[in-house]
């Protein structure tokens, strides 16, 4: 029991302040007690306490009852612990840029086998370190560019490790200060309030810790992961020239020191990572984490004041009041609404643009059922086109005709309804074909039966017609019933291929022309790829590309399978372009 009271304490004791009201309220109800007592005034006190009848207990054990469910409230928000327990507690992710020297500096072989062999592979166990965690990527020499920008896929910066060496800079140099610059801009630009960043190098010039400094004041630890050893060794420049690179471990202290973060030296395991603090994923656990007191955390045991506090409530129970409590939890809650998502404050033309916009879309899965009735009621020459179309797919030709003319009469003269009536008006007269009708309305064989003027007719998207003026490059016109039998519309089936019957006067004529047209399509592409049909029909589909295209893209696929796989000329010609820019720019 004596454990219990010393290890009792209270989470937010600043709640324990409320409990001072409880005399206020005391001495209130007393003087108020006394102020109703209207016998006060005309009677001597030591007789008046003869004269009443006492009937105060109730109202006395009620100010009492309140008091404790008051005092137990308080308690209970206080949040009385006495035990601890394990949790996992979740810390925030922060980001983190890798800032590389590219420099002739990183050749040096005083790392065996060399600096940047040994950078690349620390580079590799940080990133399966902070896998899942924002990281960036920054390489400088005499200026700093961006290797990757900030990502969560650390797979993604995997893929130009191997890509990183000297050759890919375009200016020889060891600018610190322009690498720290640049990597507090990437997260300045990504909106991260903190983050780290990691120097890779050996030495710390001339306005490094000014840089560090700055980053620091924007929320940014500098960090430093010294590479190389104090004897350093000899390392060929671009230039041809032979110099000594040495780590400098005092300026390098400085940079950490400026930028608020920590200095180690590399070395061959992960210590120096897990030094610097830059290797977590983010998510720890109590148990591991080096909190004081061991890793644990105090269990708010405040909710079992609750109990009592309910079991005092019951004496306020009053007849009728569980009814009334009931009634008010029956009602639901309100749904949160929207102002602009009530209809009652569309305009007209806003009305009829989500009706348009909704037609559309059922037009587009091939609901044409609903489209008509999300088309219909649109007293606009668009409404009108796209009922039009929705009811041609479902073959109810007299329909669509009507909703032509309706749009014509709204719109003399407009092309795309002359085009459509006069193609379903065809496929009304044209006799069926052997076996129409058996599939769902809208599709056809391969032959040039009815149907096909229904195909095309409404080949138009509906939601093109949502302008005041639509665009002939969406719909069907008259001339298009000799493209179409080369190349099928967007939203038929590939295996599909009836053209639509014109506007002239001979449909026939013309549907035996597409005919001729897709059989010599089919013997091309019989003999391209030599694996023709026999005569019974059953040959290959036209595809949506002709053979010239086909050509085309072959040769394309062809000479990009030349093109060498080689990230690191990429990040050398991005790395010169930038270079140059940024000298026109005077940067």
């Amino acid at each position: 029991m004596s454990a219990f009271w010393s290890a009792l304490h209270f989470l937010r004791p600043h709640w324990l302040w409320a409990l001072l009201v409880l005399p206020l309220l005391a001495w209130w109800w007393r003087v108020q007690r006394h102020r109703l007592n209207a016998w006060q005034g005309h009677v001597d006190a030591h007789l008046l306490r003869h004269l009443l009848v006492r009937g105060g207990g109730a109202a006395r054990a009620g100010m009492i009852v309140a008091a404790l469910a008051y005092a137990l409230a308080v308690l209970a928000l206080a949040g009385p612990s006495w035990r601890q327990g394990d949790q996992p507690l979740w810390q925030a992710q922060r980001p983190l840029v890798v800032v590389l020297d590219l420099s002739s500096r990183i050749m040096t072989t005083d790392l065996p086998p060399s600096r940047l062999l040994q950078a690349r592979a620390k580079l590799a166990r940080l990133l399966d370190a902070r896998a899942g965690s924002p990281v960036a990527l920054v390489a400088f020499a005499d200026d700093a560019f961006t290797v990757a920008p900030m990502t969560d896929d650390t797979a993604n910066i995997r893929l130009y490790l191997d890509e990183l060496a000297p050759e890919i800079m375009p200016v020889d140099g060891q600018r610190t200060d322009r690498g720290i610059a640049w990597a507090a801009r990437l997260l300045a630009q990504a909106d991260f309030r903190n983050g780290d960043i990691l120097v890779l190098t050996d030495h710390a010039g001339g306005g490094a810790a000014k840089a560090a400094a700055d980053a620091r004041a924007q929320g940014y630890l500098v960090s430093v992961l010294g590479l190389g050893t104090a004897a350093g060794a000899a390392y060929r420049g671009n230039d041809g020239t032979i110099g000594h690179a040495a780590l400098d471990a005092s300026s390098l202290r400085a940079l950490a020191t400026a930028g608020g973060g920590r200095y180690e030296s590399a070395t061959a395991d992960n210590g120096d990572l897990a030094a610097l603090g830059v290797a977590s994923s983010g998510l720890e656990t109590v148990g591991t984490s080096t909190m004081p007191g061991g890793g644990k955390a105090w269990r708010d045991e405040g909710y079992w004041l609750l109990i009592p506090i309910l079991l005092l409530a019951l004496l306020w129970f009053r007849r009728g009041a569980a009814l009334v409590l009931a009634g008010a939890l029956w009602f639901p809650l309100a749904q949160p609404a929207h102002a602009a998502g009530i209809e009652w404050w569309q305009r007209p033309d806003q009305a009829e643009h989500a009706r348009i916009a909704e037609g559309a879309d059922a037009y587009r899965q091939g609901d044409f059922a609903a489209a008509e009735q999300a088309f219909t009621g649109i007293d606009t020459a668009e409404g009108w086109y796209n009922l039009g179309n929705a009811l041609a797919k479902q073959q109810r030709y007299d329909d669509a005709i009507a909703a032509y003319d309706r749009a014509l009469r709204a719109q003399p003269g407009m092309a795309d309804a002359l085009a459509n009536r006069a193609a379903v008006d065809a496929a009304r007269k044209r006799p069926p074909s052997p076996g129409e009708g058996q599939g769902k309305p809208g599709q056809q064989g391969d032959g040039s039966n009815a149907s096909g003027a229904s195909q095309d007719q409404s080949k138009p998207d509906p939601g093109a017609q949502k302008s005041a003026s639509p665009s002939t490059a969406d719909q069907p016109s008259a001339s298009s019933a000799s493209r179409d039998a080369r190349k099928p519309s967007p939203d038929a089936d590939p295996s599909r291929t009836g053209a639509p019957p014109s506007s002239t006067p001979d449909a026939a004529a013309q549907a035996a022309a597409d005919a001729a047209q897709r059989e010599r399509m089919r013997a091309a592409m019989a003999r391209e790829s030599g694996d023709g049909k026999d005569a019974a029909g059953n040959t290959p589909a036209v595809q949506a590309e002709t053979a010239e295209q086909r050509e085309r893209r072959q040769a394309v696929d062809a000479w990009l399978k030349r093109v060498p796989d080689e990230p690191g000329s990429l990040l050398k010609a991005k790395f010169r372009l930038e270079h140059e820019r940024r000298q026109r720019e005077g940067r």
